[in-house]
């Protein structure tokens, strides 16, 4: 898979994808954003992965879109805007999507489209230098489609907060809001990803799949709608395989 601005590798069931564009802050373009979102989708399917970690190279996660890119969307018609924001929509669900658990390991500038990408990750690790901020308002945009990921992580007090001042914070202040899992020193970051994909690992990859698909399949139902589904899964989990063998292992351990 020959890529211009994403290296990726895969490595004891860990794929690692690399936004490379170190020189731009790892910004977006219409070839990146399109490049990420068929990676997530091969490495969705892919029964060697077991788990994706999405990072940015040489210091910086990502700083949202390139200004260049800017500039030209902004000269397109109104269809053409709608064709665009859908491919970058499409972008970000391949990445919510992802049957595999997807870490974000952010340092440096994680701006605009790059917390949209970092917020439809499952789990974002950060480290003392990461910063996050939604600065579209500073330039007449709005962040529509970001917005929608960001409630998900956040209540709507500080998703508000963030998206109206454009202010940048640090990853104390990101993992106190509920925005970021875990924040650790620069030294500690690659071991505390590994941690977590560790533990991943050891877990069922088609009950961490239908956990979820829940997830997203829940957020539109009413409670009682949500409870039949879930006894649905229930049921369906009951019978894989994977939950056949964990209980049989489990109860000969306890003998």
């Amino acid at each position: 898979m020959g890529l211009k601005n994403i290296l990726y590798k895969v490595e004891n069931g860990v794929a690692e994808i690399v936004l490379n564009r170190p020189e731009k802050m790892n910004s977006l373009d219409e070839e990146l954003i399109s490049d990420l979102g068929g990676m997530m989708k091969d490495f969705s399917g892919n029964d060697e992965v077991k788990v994706v970690v999405i990072t940015g190279a040489e210091g910086n996660f990502c700083s949202g879109l390139y200004l260049d890119y800017l500039q030209k969307i902004s000269e397109y018609d109104i269809l053409q805007n709608k064709e665009d924001s859908r491919k970058f929509k499409n972008m970000l669900m391949s990445v919510y999507n992802c049957s595999k658990p997807v870490i974000a390991k952010v340092k440096g500038y994680c701006l605009a489209g790059g917390c949209g990408i970092a917020s439809a990750c499952d789990i974002i690790i950060a480290d003392e230098t990461a910063r996050f901020g939604y600065t579209e308002v500073k330039i007449g945009f709005i962040p529509a489609i970001v917005m929608l990921f960001l409630l998900k992580r956040v209540s709507e007090t500080h998703a508000k907060d963030l998206l109206l001042t454009a202010r940048m914070v640090d990853s104390a202040a990101a993992f106190h809001m509920g925005f970021i899992n875990h924040f650790v020193d620069s030294s500690e970051l690659d071991q505390k990803v590994i941690e977590v994909c560790e533990s991943l690992k050891k877990n069922s990859t088609a009950s961490m799949k239908l956990t979820k698909e829940m997830f997203g399949n829940i957020s539109g139902m009413d409670f009682e709608k949500a409870l039949e589904y879930a006894c649905d899964l229930n049921a369906i989990t009951r019978m894989t395989p994977d939950c056949k063998n964990g209980v049989s292992n489990f109860l000969n351990k306890q003998k």
